[in-house]
């Protein structure tokens, strides 16, 4: 099977652990919306919002510094165990701390009862001790097994919450027997708190059964190791939390500045992005340890070259797909006609998102020359970008200034990162085509939007031209990866 070939295949299976919990999500944010009034669900809302703050902050970098470790360190075993024990350490470090201070650190956040508070802390904990488990399957390139586990915790988590939701309230209504024990709880705290506790269960049992991966390790821990390791992890974690600002910063903006209306019509239509982002999120989970794993090969290079350019193929495709049947997608997520007004936004935030995942592929180089720190400054950088932009064009332009923010901020990001790239690690990235691809797709599905909206029949034959255009100018290389 060629090394492209495998690659393939081996994303479509990370890209099924990463889209099936997603669309399982979204499915259950109309059931959260029917069951919740607006401050509870905002409650959900910031509850989620803060766990990929603490996500970010607790992994520290650590799981792409295993990925470099892993396939640079002839003691593996060293590599495993030191990226775990630390992580568990200051994962500890923190149940204990925000524990003790969970009722004073509560109406910091923002949760006007601890108890949102303290489960979310008990989720983070089970999460980031199974990041180093999870990275280990990863990085020996078992697929299948992680998209089980990935799998299998997010329906754990839709089953409680239809039990916690519908089930329980109806049972109780209907007379039907319930333990008394369960009823005087289910009757003490909000409803809200049944989504958390269904989150919790759910990282509860997932962490229990990789728990047989974790006593596989060989405890050797090495500190002259993690202090590499930490050196080339503490860059990325500064990056994280610019990425999470980068995410979050417009809506919590737009609330402030022009009200929450206006901030709730924008999330929504923001969510029509998933789409790229779950394409986004598939290819990250196979190329990260491919990339590292695929370094030391004599094309290695070449490789990269060839990944990115199929990434853009496959990410324009998306792009146009969404923007051409937005109509279509709009239905399929949003509940209101209201929310239609900002579907405006659509294409220049699936631009952005494109534009991120150039930057992931290109961050290869700053991984594999151990020169994280550049990608703390190309984070900052757009998060810097986010903040200004959002702070002096919101009053004028509204949701539109925070749309284009954002493609601003992704693709200045990814312009930086390649010059500096190619000083630094030069890779023969087919700039011309790629960006041929970003310019005919976006032309095409900007003709679409603007003049042939809901015209379907136009807009396939548009879309059907774009894959002509592909099929004709990549013939060969398709042959090539898909023959026997």
């Amino acid at each position: 099977m060629s090394t492209l070939k495998r690659f393939f295949k081996d994303t479509v299976i990370y890209g099924i652990a990463a889209v099936l919990p997603r669309a399982i999500n979204i499915l259950l944010v109309k059931l959260h919306t029917n069951t919740l009034q607006s401050e509870k669900f905002a409650v959900n809302t910031l509850y989620f919002v803060y766990a990929a703050y603490f996500n970010a902050f607790l992994t520290y970098g650590m799981e792409t510094a295993f990925f470099r470790f892993f396939t640079k360190e002839k003691e593996k075993g060293k590599v495993i165990s030191t990226s775990f024990i630390s992580i568990l350490v200051t994962t500890l470090l923190f149940l204990f701390l925000t524990l003790i201070f969970s009722v004073e650190l509560s109406g910091y956040f923002g949760f006007d009862k601890p108890i949102y508070l303290q489960i979310l802390i008990l989720v983070t904990t089970f999460d980031t001790l199974l990041v180093i488990p999870y990275a280990y399957l990863r990085v020996k390139n078992r697929p299948i097994r992680f998209a089980f586990y990935k799998i299998l915790n997010i329906t754990i988590y839709a089953l409680l919450n239809l039990v916690f939701l519908i089930y329980l309230p109806r049972a109780i209504e209907n007379g039907s027997y319930i333990p008394q024990y369960f009823i005087n709880i289910y009757n003490q705290y909000p409803i809200v708190v049944f989504i958390f506790i269904a989150n919790l269960i759910a990282s509860g049992i997932t962490f229990i059964l990789l728990i047989p991966i974790i006593f596989k390790f060989k405890y050797d821990f090495d500190t002259a190791l993690l202090k590499k390791m930490l050196q080339y992890a503490i860059p990325l974690l500064i990056a994280s939390l610019a990425y999470v600002t980068n995410e979050n910063l417009d809506k919590i903006l737009l609330d402030r500045m022009i009200g929450k209306e206006q901030m709730g019509i924008y999330a929504a239509c923001y969510k029509l992005g998933v789409f790229m982002i779950l394409f986004i999120m598939a290819f990250r989970l196979g190329a990260e340890p491919f990339f590292f794993n695929q370094a030391k090969e004599s094309n290695a290079k070449e490789t990269y070259a060839k990944v990115l350019k199929w990434f853009t193929i496959f990410g324009t495709i998306t792009l146009i797909i969404i923007i051409n049947y937005i109509d279509i997608f709009a239905n399929m997520l949003l509940s209101k006609e209201e929310y239609f007004s900002a579907l405006s936004i659509v294409p220049i935030i699936l631009l952005a998102n494109l534009f991120l995942g150039i930057y992931y592929n290109l961050a290869v180089w700053y991984k594999l020359t151990d020169k994280t720190k550049y990608g703390m400054y190309f984070s900052v950088l757009g998060a810097a970008a986010t903040i200004l932009i959002n702070i002096i064009f919101i009053p004028k332009y509204g949701y539109m200034a925070s749309a284009w923010a954002t493609l601003i901020a992704y693709s200045s990001m990814t312009l930086i990162s390649y010059y500096y790239g190619k000083k630094y690690y030069s890779i023969p990235y087919e700039v011309k085509r790629i960006l041929f691809y970003i310019v005919i797709s976006f032309i095409l599905s900007t003709i679409s939007f603007i003049f042939f909206r809901q015209n379907y029949l136009v807009s396939t034959i548009l879309l059907i031209l774009f894959f002509v255009t592909i099929y004709f100018k990549e013939k060969n290389e398709l042959q090539n990866i898909f023959k026997k």
